[in-house]
């Protein structure tokens, strides 16, 4: 991962705007004082809190709270879109730390037009100023509504043996007992534990990892839906396109066509200003 060249906290103008353009990659644990508005205008990233993880694909965005230590990675290539606010520019802030939701097509667009203003632009631009306080004031709007593409982290080493086992059996079978027996505990322990730890069941984080994984190898070039479905342990495609509608709203074939349409970002007036990676 190259060297970043801007140090995003000390950037004189108090919001901007960056862009990136992402091969695979993983950042480490880290935090910034102001708050993220992270969007993933084409590709699809992992964002990881200390309590939870999401999937963040295209035409989604995500809120991050200043201070909040989280990671990214990316398992193939990206375009992220990052606006940066201090905190007194954000009069009514979303709730929690972390909130993921879906862009209407006026956040799209201002997010499009923002990357006009990048770190290096004049602190005191008035046609920025006056347009970032119209986005930070419809912020709380857009994100009233979180869509729960998440998976729970564990807060214990027996609960991370037990996902870790499960996530690394997306595309064959994945049994209880496989994953009680990863985590050195009981079907029935590990089941109350996942409830009372994790807030899911075993059975629920599967499905829901599964569903996951459907949508970043969806957003990959060239991906077909057949076999997506076999890739995260479906035998039936039917099944599959229920499983996937019911838990993003759109028909797998439907949600790769526009995932393959993409978003093109306007070009920069500047050279491209590189920052450290993964917000």
């Amino acid at each position: 991962m190259p060297k970043p060249l801007v140090d995003v906290d000390a950037v004189p103008a108090s919001v901007f705007c960056l862009t990136d353009e992402l091969t695979p990659f993983a950042t480490g644990w880290h935090a910034h004082r102001r708050h993220q508005l992270l969007y993933a205008a084409r590709g699809a990233l992992h964002l990881e809190v200390a309590h939870a993880q999401w999937l963040l694909p295209p035409q989604r965005a995500a809120w991050l709270a200043g201070g909040t230590r989280h990671r990214v990675s990316a398992t193939q290539p990206a375009t992220l879109c990052t606006v940066y606010l201090e905190p007194s520019r954000v009069p009514a802030a979303p709730e929690g730390e972390c909130r993921v939701f879906v862009l209407p097509p006026l956040a799209r667009e201002m997010l499009h037009y923002s990357t006009r203003w990048g770190p290096e632009r004049a602190p005191r631009d008035a046609v920025a100023e006056s347009f970032f306080s119209a986005l930070a004031h419809l912020l709380t709007e857009w994100a009233a509504e979180p869509r729960e593409w998440r998976l729970p982290r564990a807060r214990t080493p027996e609960l991370e043996r037990a996902m870790t086992y499960t996530l690394s059996r997306l595309t064959g079978p994945a049994t209880l007992a496989g994953a009680a027996k990863a985590a050195g505990l009981s079907q029935r322990t590990l089941a109350r534990r996942f409830e009372d730890e994790a807030g899911t069941s075993w059975r629920r984080f599967l499905h829901d990892a599964r569903m996951l994984r459907a949508m970043e190898l969806l957003a990959e070039d060239g991906a077909r839906v057949t076999q997506t479905a076999y890739a995260v342990g479906f035998e039936s495609l039917a099944a599959f396109t229920h499983a996937f509608t019911a838990f993003t709203g759109e028909r797998p074939r439907d949600f790769r066509q526009r995932v393959a349409r993409g978003v093109t970002l306007p070009p920069r007036a500047a050279p491209t200003t590189r920052r450290r990676r993964g917000g």
